[in-house]
């Protein structure tokens, strides 16, 4: 972490949610000069996972970047974890630091929270960008039994997969990492081990009971700007090509970007131009107030 970078705690939605955070706390919290950013992880990530993109952009953002419910140093409640309640906490999260319509972005999970919350929120973010979120060809529900029995095996899965990941310890898993992706930055891999060993216990079984509405229900509310960046679904990414039109469809406020050869962690698999379009992005959608910044 940079050492000028703040760490801290909020009570957001009922539950405490640590932050680290790159600009001061300046007037209405936006740090100075700089608009705000507020970046949510995927799941069993952590906030700092968002490091050498925050390193990118803080020179001209104050980027915040908070622990999801059950990750990081934020508080593990028992039960509740889908995109409603990481949305509700999110929103709770933004007006506990007097955030002024921030840009909002997430990867994976986060995406999810993100969507739900511009979707929920129409006026709260001033623009979003979603990291190949989970827009599936099956909509939320729809399978019945199977999909529940699937989902059930999912968190099973995940269950173990966290508990070997402790019993692993720190050094291993970054020598996993390093073998597993070569060509991932340093910078991203202690967040990265780190998120790992702090995975809330309640996390990786509890059911997901606010995730519906499905994605195609969302993005007809969604009214700011957004950017979908997506990548390679041979290489594991999840948005298709086919859904990517689909999504800006129903949303005539979003523009889609395929980076390829990349897989789900876009960024940590084609930073430069993923910094790149965030850049242009955000920069386009800051412009009129903020007139100095660099695209």
């Amino acid at each position: 972490m940079m050492a000028q970078w703040q760490s801290g705690d909020v009570v957001a939605n009922g539950i405490k949610i640590h932050y680290t955070r790159t600009g001061g706390t300046g007037t209405g919290g936006t740090g100075g000069d700089k608009p705000p950013i507020v970046l949510s992880h995927g799941a069993t990530d952590n906030g700092l996972c968002w490091t050498r993109l925050a390193r990118a952009l803080e020179a001209d953002y104050d980027v915040i970047m908070p622990d999801a419910r059950g990750h990081g140093l934020s508080e593990s409640p028992e039960d509740d974890y889908g995109a409603g309640a990481r949305a509700a906490d999110l929103a709770a999260f933004i007006h506990a630091l007097k955030l002024d319509r921030p840009a909002v972005g997430g990867h994976s999970m986060g995406a999810g929270t993100t969507l739900r919350l511009i979707a929920d929120h129409p006026d709260l973010a001033r623009c979003a960008i979603l990291e190949d979120p989970g827009f599936r060809d099956t909509p939320v529900g729809v399978a019945g039994d199977a999909a529940g029995a699937e989902q059930e095996a999912r968190r099973a899965r995940m269950r173990e997969s966290a508990a070997a990941n402790k019993r692993l310890g720190r050094d291993a898993l970054l020598a996993r990492i390093r073998q597993q992706h070569p060509d991932w930055h340093e910078d991203e891999l202690g967040p990265w081990a780190d998120s790992k060993l702090q995975l809330g216990e309640q996390f990786p079984g509890a059911p997901r009971r606010s995730d519906r509405p499905d994605w195609r229900e969302l993005l007809p509310k969604v009214t700011c700007p957004t950017l979908l960046i997506t990548a390679d679904p041979e290489r594991g990414a999840i948005v298709t090509p086919q859904i990517a039109a689909e999504a800006q469809r129903l949303a005539p406020s979003l523009t889609a970007v395929r980076l390829q050869g990349a897989g789900h962690s876009v960024r940590r698999e084609q930073f430069d131009p993923f910094l790149s379009a965030v850049r242009a992005f955000l920069a386009q959608h800051h412009r009129q107030r903020h007139p100095s910044l660099r695209g």
